[in-house]
């Protein structure tokens, strides 16, 4: 009597596969075209990020956090600065808070498209990319005109934002208000009833509720698996509990899922931009105590305290009390969480962040397994992972 003995394969996808968004390494255990077992390897993008912020002033920190999910910038950036203003104890005035979800939602939206049109391509539809990054530009164009940059803004302050909303600003967001929605039935038009788009996410990488729950999953991960959780909603922050939004959840945990939360997302988010917008109070857009804020650009040159009082702020930096603080906010990908430690210097003395990105992709083995190969360039798709944030 004979016996077969079955041999698997192992191979390494990555960590120069390009369909990986970044630099990740999988290495898969094979039988045929099965997927027996999956193991992330992480760390080609290390940067020492939270270590470094501790040799920096508490403002200088801001440049820092938002290389992490360099897609998002805007969302590492209001992270940061809450957890610094909740150590504070710093209010932050209407207007800036205001300013600042505007900015936030509209990142959300740009990192949207990013993964939209990226996750796509992987599945071999080309012109959501296309489409995708021209929705995009207009986003890019307006964070370009009110921070002077469109990738790493760093235009958020300890205690508000460096500016209010430049000329020109208003008319260029009506714009985008009202091209948007045409530009999101485009994508659904040519994706949801695309029958080839259908069969490569629907009922692949099933992640259960109890599952996402258990890991620590978050963002359209968490919820499209059926887990109806936002910390927008659930613990409001910046002034989220003015505006009118649903949050979006799914109901099966498969790649089809985390794809319609998010397309959902973006219009909810438009939502909340548009209401942004049109109640926004009028008001200064930083605290104007001294201690944390500088001088008006024009004084200047015509007042020598402005002068010392900015050269003093700027090199120096302000002290904060002694104490630590866990503060969250909802990214385009889930919780993050700045955990800081101050010993009442003027920089940080322990920066802890808790990226979502790191959680929801130590769901990756269990969504491949006994699945094919082509469905694990799915998976890693569609939760969105962005390595400079799992790395830091």
């Amino acid at each position: 009597m004979s016996t077969t003995t079955v041999e698997t394969m192992v191979l390494n996808m990555g960590p120069q596969h390009p369909s990986t968004h970044g630099v990740l390494r999988v290495i898969l255990e094979l039988d045929g075209e099965t997927v027996v077992d999956a193991e992330p390897v992480i760390g080609y993008l290390h940067t020492g990020i939270e270590k470094t912020a501790e040799y920096r002033t508490w403002h200088q920190a801001i440049v820092l956090v938002d290389r992490m999910d360099y897609v998002a910038s805007v969302t590492n950036n209001l992270g940061y600065v809450l957890a610094v203003e909740k150590l504070l104890g710093l209010p932050v005035p209407p207007r800036a808070q205001y300013i600042r979800v505007m900015m936030a939602e509209l990142q959300r939206i740009a990192s949207h498209l990013v993964w939209l049109g990226t996750h796509a391509l992987d599945m071999g539809a080309v012109a959501p990319f296309w489409y995708g990054f021209q929705g995009r530009e207009q986003i890019l164009d307006l964070l370009e005109l009110i921070s002077g940059a469109r990738f790493h803004t760093s235009f958020l302050r300890v205690g508000g934002v460096a500016r209010d909303l430049p000329e020109g600003f208003p008319e260029q967001l009506q714009a985008f208000l009202h091209d948007f929605p045409a530009w999101l039935d485009t994508y659904l038009g040519l994706l949801d009833q695309n029958p080839i788009w259908l069969e490569r996410l629907r009922h692949i990488g099933v992640v259960s509720a109890q599952d996402a729950i258990d890991w620590g999953l978050g963002g359209p991960t968490l919820r499209g698996s059926g887990v109806n959780w936002d910390l927008r909603k659930a613990a409001p922050y910046c002034s989220y509990d003015h505006f009118d939004f649903r949050v979006p959840v799914g109901k099966t945990g498969d790649v089809y899922d985390r794809y319609r939360v998010r397309m959902e997302e973006m219009a909810q988010s438009l939502k909340i931009v548009r209401q942004a917008f049109d109640g926004l109070p009028e008001g200064p857009v930083k605290v104007e105590d001294p201690h944390y804020s500088l001088p008006p650009r024009p004084l200047l040159g015509q007042s020598m305290e402005s002068l010392i009082h900015h050269f003093k702020l700027a090199s120096e930096a302000f002290s904060v009390p002694a104490g630590e603080t866990y503060t969250a906010i909802e990214g385009p990908r889930g919780e993050l969480g700045f955990y800081l430690v101050s010993d009442g210097g003027n920089r940080p003395y322990r920066m802890r962040v808790r990226p979502p990105c790191f959680y929801n992709l130590q769901a990756l083995p269990a969504m491949v397994r006994g699945r094919l190969v082509a469905d694990v360039v799915a998976c890693i798709g569609s939760i969105d992972i962005i390595l400079g944030e799992v790395d830091r």
